[in-house]
């Protein structure tokens, strides 16, 4: 449902005919064909990195299709509980309060946990409304309602924001 320069799926389509174009450009000799159908194959490596790409600032996510989406409250308050429970942990261990640093480690770990809460119900909510706005504004599109498929294309556009946010910080703490 993004514009064809987002588009997930479409990179994918992209990839695999510029993967046949430059095999058959191998197999027959075409140096032309094998050259396009690298460059085709790089075009759709770069849209498919572009697909998920988002900017965040604070709670909010804008993706390339200009749809923006605010993380659930939950994953600011996890993330806001995580400082605060570090610097308890890190104030105590320097003072030697050893019932604020381990005060500090309580919360620390709760806002992990808040988190965890607050990006799986993105994800899923985010998941669940690329889906509702891929099959509306298919239906709405067979049935001719233009505006249904601006509304339905808003929807997914938000969808995919919101579920790309939520792997986006999930992979960061992966990587942490």
């Amino acid at each position: 449902m993004t514009d064809n320069t987002t588009s997930t799926l479409k990179s994918y389509v992209d990839s695999a005919t510029g993967a046949a174009q430059s095999a058959l450009g191998s197999l027959t000799g075409s140096t032309a064909d094998k050259v396009q159908g690298e460059n085709r194959r790089d075009e759709a490596a770069a849209k498919d990195d572009l697909s998920h790409s988002i900017g965040k600032l604070g709670p909010v996510n804008v993706a390339p299709s200009g749809a923006a989406s605010v993380d659930d409250e939950r994953r600011t308050q996890g993330s806001w509980d995580q400082t605060v429970g570090s610097t308890k942990e890190a104030v105590g261990g320097l003072i030697g309060a050893e019932g604020l640093k381990q005060q500090g480690a309580r919360q620390n770990q709760a806002g992990k946990g808040l988190e965890a809460e607050g990006q799986l119900s993105d994800y899923g909510s985010g998941v669940a409304d690329r889906a509702k706005g891929a099959v509306g504004g298919v239906v709405a599109g067979v049935t001719g309602d233009r505006e249904g498929q601006e509304r339905y294309r808003a929807q997914h556009d938000i969808g995919k924001t919101q579920e790309r946010s939520a792997e986006m910080d999930i992979q960061r703490q992966a990587n942490a």
